[in-house]
């Protein structure tokens, strides 16, 4: 774009733009071959109203083009909120409404985000059809303005809908299967769900409330998946009274206390004789059975599926466990239970800097366990000692591939290097201090050989054609 027809877009200046296009009439019809943005972009974006019906007047084709960003010149100004200029936009025609840019939003999606209430209301006048276009993710109008917490949006075009008889686009789902409910029961928006089920703005009948998404969950459930506040209470209370019903296994108040009552024994009256017969738990509380059931088909929901999750999701999640399991077990080791002994008491019977605890010596830096208990203090480093090199296993594996791979190298040798010259310093007894310096070792290889046996073992040896 000539750099003076987008001064002149930027400062609205109508003289100039004419002064151009007498100058050059193929100015405009190159403005924006270039980086994307024509004059009536930049006019849009700095709220030049006269200077619009200016460049509309010369070339209206202009605005339905789109700049590098996804965005028309409606797109802009209903972000932006200018009504005077979306005014002017619409008389090229109600076919702006409906240019779809990024993600395939439309001008009436930017104003909803952005709760340009009078905008909306000129874009849904010119085009009312607008209302039921949806992005690239499913996403309507309203669930927009759900995600977006624009409550006084949402009323405007649930007003709208009812004056076009299209209450249904209520009950429609965005790419996830969530519907409006499933949104504000998420976002905790009271109000929105007292507008839907408890007002007389709309006929709460046709909301369904216990419509389910892609991960089988209710509005109800979607609610309570949140960690509950004091306003949830009046939000479950409007969507028990609409009938909102749990759908998956998460249990209810009521269950817990059903399962979690003692059965008393009862008669068997088909024997005749008086006689008591117990009958099995689960015969005496079949709801048991049903929590049970519900409770295991919830917790699939957390469990790793391998169509539903991605690697890299997974290695990211390893690696977090793996780092924290390996600072938990270096950190016991730095301070093991029981914590050190401090400082040396005075000289023992041999001359050396010690004291004695029962029949065991001891010096500064040594682990308390060790002198009180040898063998809960090895029990404690064979196991700890185990956690370490496993999760120092699983990062380098996980890590494999990863850029600057030598100094990664260098810092976790130094990690174990450090683990094996600490672990002896802490026992009383030599012996057992030289043992798991030994044992640390022997770990580390070990973990390593069992990682790259598998390997080994899947790969098929070549055999000549």
């Amino acid at each position: 774009m000539d750099p003076r027809l987008f001064e002149a877009s930027q400062t609205g200046n109508v003289d100039q733009l004419y002064s151009l296009v007498r100058e050059n009439v193929l100015n405009l019809e190159v403005a924006s071959l270039v980086d994307g943005y024509n004059p009536l972009h930049i006019a849009s974006l700095a709220g030049h109203v006269n200077f619009v019906r200016e460049i509309l007047k010369l070339k209206m084709e202009l605005a339905d083009e789109l700049n590098q960003d996804g965005f028309s010149p409606l797109h802009i100004a209903a972000a932006r909120g200018d009504v005077d200029i979306v005014r002017e936009l619409l008389k090229v025609g109600s076919r702006l409404c409906l240019v779809k840019g990024r993600e395939e939003r439309i001008p009436l999606h930017y104003s909803v985000i952005k709760g340009r209430s009078e905008v909306l209301k000129e874009l849904v006048l010119a085009c009312p059809d607008s209302i039921e276009e949806v992005t690239a993710r499913r996403e309507s109008a309203l669930h927009l303005a759900v995600k977006n917490s624009q409550f006084e949006a949402f009323k405007l075009l649930v007003q709208q809908l009812k004056r076009s008889n299209k209450e249904h686009i209520l009950n429609r789902q965005d790419g996830q299967g969530n519907r409006i409910l499933h949104l504000a029961g998420a976002r905790k928006q009271l109000e929105v769900v007292k507008f839907l089920l408890s007002s007389d703005a709309i006929d709460k009948d046709m909301i369904e409330v216990n419509a389910r998404n892609e991960a089988g969950l209710t509005p109800l459930d979607m609610l309570l998946l949140v960690n509950n506040e004091g306003s949830d209470v009046e939000i479950v209370e409007i969507l028990t009274r609409s009938g909102a019903t749990r759908g998956t296994g998460l249990p209810s108040s009521s269950m817990v206390t059903v399962a979690t009552e003692e059965p008393q024994p009862q008669t068997d009256q088909s024997n005749g004789n008086g006689r008591q017969s117990r009958r099995t738990w689960t015969d005496r509380c079949p709801r048991f059975l049903k929590v049970s059931n519900e409770r295991n088909e919830w917790l699939k929901e957390f469990r790793y599926n391998k169509g539903r999750d991605s690697p890299g999701d997974v290695r990211n999640a390893l690696l977090v466990i793996a780092a924290l399991i390996t600072t938990a077990t270096y950190q016991a080791v730095l301070q093991p239970p029981g914590g050190l002994w401090q400082a040396d008491s005075g000289p023992s019977t041999n001359g050396t800097n010690a004291t004695t605890y029962g029949t065991a010596s001891y010096k500064a830096g040594h682990a308390v366990l060790a002198t009180t208990n040898e063998f809960a203090f090895m029990f404690f480093l064979i196991f700890n000692t185990t956690g370490f090199f496993a999760s120092l296993q699983m990062i380098n594996i996980l890590t494999s591939g990863f850029p600057m791979q030598r100094e990664l190298q260098i810092a976790m040798v130094a990690l174990i290097v450090t683990y094996d010259f600490l672990v002896p310093t802490l026992a009383t007894n030599p012996f057992v201090g030289n043992f798991f310096f030994g044992l640390s070792i022997a770990v580390h290889v070990m973990l390593g050989f069992l990682g790259a046996w598998p390997l080994k073992c899947t790969r098929r040896p070549r055999h000549p054609v």
